[in-house]
This record gives C-alpha cells, sequence and structure tokens, in this order.
C-alpha cells in the first residue's frame, strides 16, 4: 500500500478521488446520496484551485485507490496559528479495519506539523462507532473547555 499527497490536476488522481467520495456519499455514514454530476465533475479542479486544501489517497499493491483524507487549513484565533481541519476520511469498504485511517490521520498529522499548526480538527457522526475508535486511536477527544458547558457540538446554516 502507499499513501501520496494527492494532486488533483492530474486526471487519474481526480477520478480516484471522485469515486473514493462518491462511494462514501452513498454509504450511509455520508448520507446516503451520491453527489450530483455537476458537483463530480467540478470537485477536483475547485479543490485543486485552493492552496489551504490538501488531499492525500491511498493505493492497494495493485494500484487501486482504496480511501482518502481531505483537509482544509483553517486559522486558530486563540492560538494565533494555522489548524488543519479534517474534512473527508474515506476507506473503501473492502480495506476497512485494516488500519488505512489510522496511517492517514498519522500523515495529515505530519503535514499540520509541517505547517506549524497548533491542531487538527474533525466532525464525527455520534452513530459512526469505527470512525470514532480510529480517530480516538489516534489521539482526537471530543472537544471540551469546560466540563460544567459540555463537549462543543458542530452546527450549520444551509445557504
Amino acid at each position: 500500500m502507499k499513501i501520496i499527497k494527492a494532486d488533483l490536476t492530474d486526471p487519474n488522481q481526480a477520478a480516484d478521488y471522485i469515486g473514493l467520495m462518491s462511494l462514501y456519499a452513498c454509504d450511509p455514514m455520508g448520507g446516503g446520496k451520491d453527489f450530483p454530476k455537476e458537483v463530480k465533475s467540478a470537485l477536483p479542479a475547485a479543490l485543486a484551485k485552493r492552496p489551504a486544501v490538501v488531499v492525500f489517497l491511498a493505493y492497494s499493491d495493485a494500484d487501486q485507490p482504496i480511501g482518502l483524507l481531505t483537509a482544509i487549513e483553517g486559522f486558530s484565533t486563540f492560538a494565533c496559528k494555522p489548524l488543519l481541519n479534517i474534512h473527508d476520511v474515506v476507506v473503501h469498504p473492502d480495506f476497512r479495519g485494516q488500519g488505512l485511517a489510522g496511517q492517514l490521520l498519522f500523515i495529515v498529522e505530519a503535514e499540520a506539523k509541517k505547517r506549524g499548526c497548533c491542531k487538527l480538527t474533525l466532525e464525527v457522526l455520534q452513530g459512526n462507532g469505527a470512525a470514532q475508535k480510529a480517530y480516538q486511536g489516534a489521539g482526537f477527544a471530543p472537544y471540551l473547555l469546560d466540563p460544567e458547558l459540555g463537549k462543543a457540538e458542530f452546527w450549520e446554516k444551509k445557504l
């Protein structure tokens, strides 16, 4: 197996990325619905234009795309340093349970340290025990400033 920093301007890597992202989107943990065609065709180029985005692709020994991690650089006002938010972690169903997510998390941590980041962040569904186990194994924990105030929640407002 090998993990590379993806070049989404490369048509083959872009296709591998979209294939894995589509697989993730169709999974119940990704919403259970594939991306629209226009998103599939535009996403790699849109990400490639953003220097704050880093993507890692994992390949089997037979060069089959088997996993990916997408991270987007943000900024911590409290630390006055960049951070990397892990936006997507995808492992092909045939390769789950083999430690690939942990390897992707290790590699993105090295990237974050190289960029001088103060932390890595991510969101995980409450019902996704497998992902939670992988994240905990890599040292992640729920965001908590004060135990009396509880854990932080991820909220959104669609535009």
